[in-house]
This record gives C-alpha cells, sequence and structure tokens, in this order.
C-alpha cells in the first residue's frame, strides 16, 4: 500500500514546535510521508532556522520566503505560492496549525483544490474578531475537514458554530514537544550561566502582539505592569523584532528590563524552567509555562487558554487574584501527535 502523504504548512514559532511532534510521529510511522512548506513568516535565524535545528525537524521542502507587509498581501501571497506547491505535489492531506496568517491561507489554498485539510489546534476562541488570530482559527476550522481540538472547551465552541463531523479532542501538542525538549535543554543550554541567572531568581516576559506594540501608551503600561509582576527580581526580556521595532519608534522606556536578543527553543525551554514568574502575550508561552509548571500573567484581556486560568496557573493582568492551581488533565500525557495521525488514519479508511 502506498504512504498517505500529508504537506505541512509553517511559518511561525509556535508551528515549528507543534510540528516537532507530530513530523517525529510521521517519521516513525509505516504509512505516512511528509512534505513541509515553510511560508517564510518568521524569517531570521534566531525566529525560524534554529527551531529546525533544535527539534529536528528536516529542512522544509520549499521555503516561500513571505514575510512583512499588510495581512492581506502577506496571506495573498502565501495563497499563491501554497496553490501552486499543492497543484505540483498533490498530497492527500493539508496540515496547518494554529492561527497565523500561513495557517489561513494554506487552509484556504487546499480547500480551494479540495484537498482535505487538518487543522491542529482547532476550536480555540478569544471572541475578540479584532484580533487577526481570531479571523484565521475561525476561518480556518471552517473549511478544515478533521479539527484536531487540544481542549474540551475547543470541541464546544465548534459545536457552538455547527462543527462536529471530523472533530476529535486529542490534548496538545505542544506538550509532547515540550517533554522531549526539556531533558535536553537542562543537558545542552547554558544560557543561565550566560547571563548569570540563578534557578527560581528570575522572571521570564515576552511581548509581540500588535494589540501590545501598535500602541505607544499601551506598549508602556504593558511593560511597566511587566515591572510591578516582578516583585523585585531581574527580569529577561527575548525581543521580537516586531517589539525592537515598536520601542525604538514609540521611545519606550524599559527600566531594569534586560532585553535580549530572541531565543532558540532548547534556550526557552531552559529559560522557563529556570524563572520563577512568566508574563506574555503569547498564546503558546502561556501553556508552556504550565507545562513547566511556572505561574504565568498574560499581558492581554482575554485569553483562549481558559483551562491555565481556571486551574490556576494564569491570570489576565487586570485580575489581581490566582485561583487554586491543579493539573490540567485534557492537555493529554504527551502522546497527541500520535492521537493525530491515528485520527487521520481512521478517517482514511
Amino acid at each position: 500500500m502506498s504512504k498517505t502523504t500529508i504537506l505541512t504548512i509553517v511559518g511561525a514559532r509556535p508551528q515549528f514546535i507543534k510540528a516537532a511532534a507530530v513530523s517525529r510521529a510521521i517519521r516513525n510511522s509505516a504509512d505516512f510521508s511528509e512534505v513541509m512548506i515553510h511560508t517564510g513568516q518568521h524569517f531570521d535565524e534566531m525566529m525560524s532556522d534554529v527551531f529546525f535545528r533544535e527539534l529536528e525537524i528536516g529542512r522544509p521542502a520549499l521555503n516561500l520566503a513571505i514575510h512583512g507587509g499588510t495581512h492581506g498581501a502577506m496571506t495573498g501571497q502565501m495563497l499563491a505560492g501554497i496553490e501552486n506547491c499543492l497543484i505540483e505535489r498533490k498530497p492527500d492531506w493539508v496540515l496547518v496549525y494554529g492561527d497565523t496568517n500561513s495557517t489561513l491561507a494554506g487552509a484556504l489554498a487546499a480547500a480551494k483544490l479540495h484537498i482535505p485539510v487538518v487543522h491542529v489546534e482547532a476550536g480555540l476562541r478569544s471572541f475578540n474578531r479584532r484580533m487577526p488570530e481570531e479571523v484565521n482559527r475561525v476561518l480556518t476550522d471552517h473549511v478544515s475537514a478533521l479539527l484536531f481540538s487540544p481542549t474540551v472547551a475547543g470541541v464546544r465552541n465548534l459545536e457552538a458554530e455547527g462543527i462536529t463531523r471530523g472533530v476529535h479532542h486529542v490534548g496538545d501538542v505542544m506538550y509532547d514537544a515540550m517533554l522531549h525538549a526539556q531533558k535536553r535543554s537542562r543537558e545542552m543550554s547554558t544560557i543561565l550561566a550566560d547571563l548569570g541567572l540563578e534557578e527560581d531568581g528570575f522572571v521570564l516576559a515576552t511581548v509581540h502582539r500588535a494589540e501590545n506594540t501598535d500602541n505607544p501608551a499601551r506598549l508602556q503600561a504593558v511593560i511597566d505592569a511587566i515591572a510591578t509582576n516582578a516583585g523585585g527580581l531581574p527580569i529577561v526580556l527575548p525581543v521580537h523584532p516586531r517589539t525592537r521595532q515598536a520601542i525604538a519608534r514609540s521611545g519606550t522606556k524599559l527600566g531594569a528590563i534586560r532585553a535580549i536578543d530572541p531565543v532558540g527553543y532548547i534556550d526557552m525551554v531552559r529559560l522557563l524552567d529556570g524563572a520563577k514568574l512568566v508574563l506574555t502575550d503569547s498564546g503558546g508561552l502561556q501553556k508552556e509555562a504550565y507545562f513547566a509548571r511556572r505561574p504565568c500573567v498574560t499581558l492581554r484581556d482575554e485569553t483562549e487558554w481558559i483551562e491555565t486560568i481556571e486551574h490556576g496557573w494564569n491570570r489576565l493582568w487586570t485580575t489581581p487574584d490566582w485561583k487554586p492551581r491543579s493539573d490540567i488533565a485534557e492537555y493529554g500525557i504527551g502522546r497527541a501527535a500520535q492521537a493525530v495521525l491515528d485520527a487521520i488514519r481512521a478517517h482514511r479508511g
């Protein structure tokens, strides 16, 4: 029997991490093969190339090198480039992750060519349509044939929108990746020593979303909130390229916050493991903080990852109190990637 070909679309850091887990499961299978296309949405060394090396992902078959510009321009260019790839490669499935412009472009290109779409991390909702990510994830879900949700809430969100066929709760593939990386990070990473940081003696922060970086007053408020919540501990801020530009443009004052260049996944996992507290507007890092069992303050007015709040590991920056902490069973036990392949195999019949 010939192998089932999955064409995977990636473009941004969180997608590289998720793809590492599923691609590993594909490589270990006897009946699947994978072609990976990188849109180029995250393009520099520390936001892209380092992840492929550290996460042991095979080099993409093609890098479209599309980045910058407006959301419409970027998504349109990606749509055209991915469509050409799909026409040439003729895969059995197209797999997309998360909620970026790369996600939407891959899903639309496949759907228009009648190639079934697999959406990993389906069903998440912030219920804030001003977020580009919310628009991307809703539209992607509505053209997908198989929808893999990491949470029970995600399944309920899809049901509320009339999507019930092809929906599976499989747990979180980022947990698979984190479990694989934690041991390696303690063996390989020297970042705590390099930065002079003590275990459990510093705060890790990240800021990158447009809602926090595009308005100078909002950006300064976020930076001030990081300092306020740190409780006097040293603060390390790996600076996203968008954020670095916004800080320079607006003259935002960082105060005692220590800004460093973006770091690879292994170093980021080590920073997570060593931090006392995480402050972030990243969806992925909220979960990764939980996987490392580190409390997190989300620098947004809402979150898709409501389980992290309900179980006491996370709170919004507008909410002063924490709930009691408990484990989040629905994220799974680190076998979500295998569950994804098993469901595709069953659907294929």
